[in-house]
């Protein structure tokens, strides 16, 4: 008897041991699968995450939201995403059809009348999008969209790629701090102006992600995100500082990738300021710049320097020389325009000549250009006194107290010129800060806006450019590169863009 109580009892200790151990292995299995994170940092920091209004695009970049189509970056054409297709041959009534498998993060169907709401509230919110859009009318029916643009359009889908079209669900309370889209990730938590946490959707149309959460942080420090990627803190930083780049490519398991995107650094002129009205004093400006200087100095050859907004490779970029620059040649347009050099000063009827320069830290080189053009621009006896601000867009919409802003813009995020041409000289453009308002030149953009063959676009588009350059509204500076470095022992499937838009996708993985 004492021997099968022994038995039972040497059982049931090997029962609870095996018992633990199948336990213990779950438990390994769960944290394992847990531990599939990824930190991501970026170079700048919003306190909104509303879809609709933010600058930053954030909910797009961190697969929040989605929009109805996107930029295939191959072939810069735009491709179904939230929209299987579209047609809208007189380029004014057009007709979408939905995906019929998308779904809100909050389990809502997406359908059209809730995307025709997500659309009306971004028209309501932003001028910028009433003006890029063109929209009339909006009907839903199931998952059909008819709408009906005020005048002929041939390029509204094209706009549809905006981040600030994005898809939301407009019966959500608090689209400022918690908005629900339809990406890979949702949103849990967020620290305006320091980071957000994201988790997996596990209902993703698309196929849901591997990861298990992701850490998308800011930092506006470029050495700091250098040094974050180098300790192990983080494990992917968008725009390292580059003279960080040798440092961190020596490091054993960093990899670093660079991609010509489609943005440009340009020198963004006020022209309601009387001295900028005058072109010679324009052209004055443009010649200060020493591009290949500052390719070379500040972005170590990370970059082109810009003799138009566009990339010379891209098909609607004019073919044209880079104007004469150098101290002497801006000296030249001075002169011309009523200028001269006295007593250490370039003056006009005793009046000396200054500039009040914008710029700002989240892109570390403006700062830097603007110091470069400050040094280069004493030496002929123009002060220019350089202002830092925080949000650029914000501060050159609502002020008028500046001459030049070092500014960074993408010139082709939807694989065309016309939204740059729109946003940056149509009078009713959301980025024309140089408040440049010359009939010729929207003239040819609204011709351009109602121009289907793609060859005759082209045409337009380089005439539009040409004039920019001819008439000096705004010098372009750079086309920077797009520079990446991340962890590559652990990431897997990362994708520098041109377009700057898909960053968090649901492809991110960890090895």
């Amino acid at each position: 008897m004492k021997n099968h109580f022994l038995k039972i009892s040497i059982l049931l200790v090997c029962v609870s041991f095996l018992s633990a151990c199948t336990q213990y292995s779950h438990s390994a299995d769960e944290e394992k699968a847990e531990d599939k994170h990824i930190d991501f940092l970026y170079n700048f920091s919003t306190n909104s995450l509303d879809p609709h209004v933010d600058s930053s695009y954030v909910p797009l970049r961190a697969g929040i939201t989605e929009t109805l189509v996107r930029l295939d970056e191959e072939n810069l054409t735009i491709e179904p995403w939230l929209a299987e297709s579209w047609e809208g041959e007189d380029g004014q009534h057009w007709t979408i059809k939905l995906r019929e498998d998308v779904t809100f993060q909050n389990g809502n169907k997406m359908d059209a009348e809730n995307v025709k709401a997500s659309l009306e509230r971004a028209l309501k919110e932003s001028v910028a999008i009433q003006n890029a859009l063109k929209i009339d009318k909006i009907e839903a029916d199931g998952y059909t969209l008819k709408i009906t643009t005020t005048e002929p359009f041939p390029e509204f889908v094209s706009e549809l790629v905006n981040p600030n079209v994005s898809i939301i669900d407009v019966t959500e309370e608090d689209i400022v701090n918690k908005p629900v889209g339809t990406g890979p990730f949702i949103l849990k938590s967020f620290t305006p102006g320091s980071k957000l946490e994201l988790e997996r959707y596990a209902d993703y149309w698309d196929g849901a992600s591997n990861l298990n959460s992701v850490t998308f942080a800011f930092n506006e420090d470029a050495n700091a995100r250098s040094l974050a990627l180098k300790s192990g803190q983080v494990d992917i930083v968008y725009r390292p500082e580059v003279e960080s780049l040798e440092s961190l490519r020596a490091q054993d398991g960093i990899e670093v990738e660079s991609t010509a995107t489609f943005r440009v650094h340009q020198m963004t002129m006020n022209m309601e300021r009387k001295s900028l009205q005058d072109v010679n004093v324009r052209r004055a400006v443009d010649a200060l710049i020493n591009r290949k200087k500052i390719v070379d100095t500040i972005l170590l050859g990370y970059a082109e320097p810009a003799v138009g907004p566009f990339l010379q490779s891209l098909p609607f970029s004019p073919s044209y020389k880079q104007s004469e620059t150098g101290t002497d040649i801006a000296v030249k347009y001075l002169e011309e325009a009523g200028y001269s050099l006295e007593k250490g000063k370039m003056q006009k009827d005793g009046e000396p000549l200054k500039f009040t320069l914008l710029t700002y830290s989240a892109r570390a080189d403006l700062p830097l250009i603007a110091q470069v053009f400050q040094s280069d621009a004493k030496r002929i006896g123009i002060d220019v006194e350089i202002r830092q601000i925080d949000i650029p867009e914000e501060y050159m919409a609502s002020n008028r107290d500046w001459d030049l802003a070092t500014y960074s813009n993408l010139t082709a995020p939807r694989g065309d010129a016309g939204y740059y041409l729109n946003a940056t000289y149509h009078p009713t453009g959301a980025l024309n800060f140089s408040g440049a308002e010359e009939p010729e030149l929207t003239r040819i953009i609204d011709k351009l806006n109602q121009t289907v063959s793609q060859e005759d676009r082209a045409v337009l588009a380089e005439q539009a450019a040409d004039y920019v350059h001819d008439h000096v509204i705004n010098s372009f500076v750079l086309h920077p590169s797009t520079i990446v470095a991340y962890n590559e022992n652990k990431v897997k499937n990362w994708v520098t863009t041109r377009s700057e838009y898909y960053m968090i996708i649901n492809q991110l993985d960890v090895k």
